[in-house]
């Protein structure tokens, strides 16, 4: 039964991974004509704004699939249909209500989120307006199906989403940009970036189209279940909004303060740079070049947060019932699964991290392939604390992440100020931030799971394995690439040939360390092609 759950647990990763791989290679991949259409400063608008867009949607909605799931699975461990019915009923009026307040506030309170000099980034915030109104509709969806462990519908929206986002984005800002093409430099750099986040708001609209037709076509299934449910406790409305505001408004909280460093440091990059008297023009430039190593550090960043999304129902339920071991086995899963691709993921990226961003950003001065060298660290990192935050919310204690994100943000704010204030490292003082945020809030969980949990972080088995196996990936990665390109020039075929046997080599060394055996490998995607293969070349 152990292993039937696990691979559950890992074939539920498993879509959810692969789909946010669509999702990003799509998003990566449009961004670079974006980036070329735009032009850098207009670029930097766009990037801007969705930093912006990104915390005003997590006071709104972005934790809203955990805590319904979470919510949910907890009734659903016990049969209780037509208590999770409502949860969900109850999960779509907060989403209403809370996302048309942040819709509103998005509308008329964009003076306050853009500081001046950013000021072309303001229409573009606007125009995302409608978008967090539907996005949090869209996340009560998500987590309903994820509450009955179908990450199916999740993953395919997903990937509908972002194909809606790159179309209509680089669609409208051509047209913006050719329609205001004699109307002023700011003029359309201002419409510019408006019409590229048109594209984030179609995109969300697809999704929660498909996620209605899906709910749709299962709703006979889930009438069934719930008119023969006997056990349901028929709670109140009232009661079951007071448990969902109160679960879900920490699990916002600590989302908010876990990710708002991020727009935090582009802030004070840009008011203390600016009041430095850095050029305006030369911000902007390095604006730019941190979003394109945002842009490509976010891939690995969003595979290593499906294991936690995948899992958090799972844990939820063996915690209700009591059962600590299971819980922690599941723990123990994920993050297997999370450091499979974190490790080798950011060690590949700092060493191809030039020839990668400038394949993807031609129009690159070579600034992204440095910020990615020093800031590739952070995927190994926010792998580790989305596990445990995800963990400590499953568990029934939000508040644990939410005050340890506080602190290591008051690190990150205060490490920031130090270096904008008395060194010259610029926009790379900004990733410097991010690392010691992230090294602060791993530390910090990993203290509170001991302690909640009485979990041991499996560091042996689950973290030295794909650490031993990407250093000879490493060596191969770095020494094709460079040697391939002194003799042929061309980028993108010594990137193919160096990243094809990079893979060859990790996937090899791994399983000779870790030798995993069939149950382990059969839920991820391949996992039986690379069993297959593994026992072929006797490695396991």
């Amino acid at each position: 039964m152990g292993k039937k759950n696990d691979n559950t647990l890992v074939k539920n990763a498993s879509f959810l991974m692969v789909a946010a791989l669509v999702s990003k290679i799509i998003g990566m991949l449009y961004k670079s004509p974006l980036s070329t259409t735009l032009g850098a400063e207009s670029f930097s608008m766009f990037q801007f704004a969705q930093n912006a867009y990104f915390i005003l949607l997590m006071i709104a909605s972005f934790s809203i699939p955990q805590a319904v799931s979470k919510v949910m699975a907890e009734k659903l461990s016990f049969k209780r249909y037509r208590d999770a019915q409502r949860v969900f009923y109850c999960a779509l009026l907060y989403a209403v209500i809370s996302g048309g307040a942040v819709a509103l506030f998005c509308v008329f309170g964009t003076e306050l989120l853009v500081p001046d000099n950013m000021a072309n980034a303001r229409l573009a915030l606007q125009m995302l307006a409608p978008t967090i109104f539907l996005s949090g509709i869209l996340g009560v969806f998500r987590g309903y199906f994820q509450a009955y462990r179908n990450m199916m519908p999740t993953s395919i929206s997903q990937i509908i989403e972002q194909i809606f986002v790159a179309a209509v984005a680089l669609i409208m800002s051509h047209v913006m940009i050719n329609h205001f093409s004699g109307q002023g430099k700011d003029v359309v750099e201002r419409w510019g970036a408006a019409g590229a986040t048109l594209g984030t708001g179609a995109g969300v609209l697809s999704a929660l189209l498909f996620m209605l037709l899906v709910y749709a076509l299962n709703r006979k299934i889930i009438k069934k279940k719930i008119k023969r449910d006997r056990v349901s406790l028929d709670e109140s409305y009232g009661s079951l909004m007071k448990t969902i505001i109160l679960i879900i408004l920490p699990i916002v909280l600590s989302s908010f303060i876990y990710n708002v460093n991020s727009y935090i440091n582009s802030y004070m990059y840009t008011g203390i740079m600016g009041f430095r008297g850095e050029d305006a023009s030369v911000l902007k430039t390095s604006y730019a070049e941190y979003g394109y190593f945002m842009t490509l550090i976010n891939i690995p960043l969003t595979l290593a947060s499906t294991a936690p999304t995948s899992m958090i129902p799972e844990v939820s339920a063996h915690y209700a019932k009591r059962d600590i071991a299971m819980a922690n086995e599941k723990v123990t899963r994920a993050t297997w699964i999370s450091m499979l691709i974190s490790i080798p993921a950011a060690i590949g990226l700092a060493v191809l991290s030039g020839p990668v961003t400038r394949l993807i950003f031609p129009g690159t001065n070579g600034e992204a392939g440095n910020l990615m060298m020093l800031g590739a660290i952070t995927v190994i990192l926010n792998g580790n604390s989305n596990i445990s935050n995800g963990v400590l919310q499953g568990i029934g204690k939000p508040n644990i992440p939410m005050i340890n994100a506080a602190i290591a943000l008051a690190a990150d704010i205060i490490v920031m100020a130090l270096l904008m204030l008395f060194t010259d490292l610029g926009i790379y003082g900004v990733v410097v931030s991010m690392i010691v945020y992230a090294v602060v809030m791993c530390v910090l969980n990993d203290h509170a799971m001991k302690k909640y949990m009485r979990y041991k972080n499996p560091w042996k088995s689950v973290y030295l394995p794909p650490l031993l196996a990407s250093v000879p990936m490493a060596v191969v990665a770095g020494g094709v690439y460079y040697g391939l390109y002194y003799l042929i020039k061309s980028n993108i075929i010594c990137l193919v040939v160096s990243i094809a046997l990079a893979v060859i080599v990790y996937v090899v060394v791994y399983l000779a360390i870790s030798k995993p055996d069939p149950e382990e490998l059969s839920g991820l995607p391949g996992g039986s092609l690379i069993y297959r293969f593994g026992r072929k070349l006797r490695l396991i």
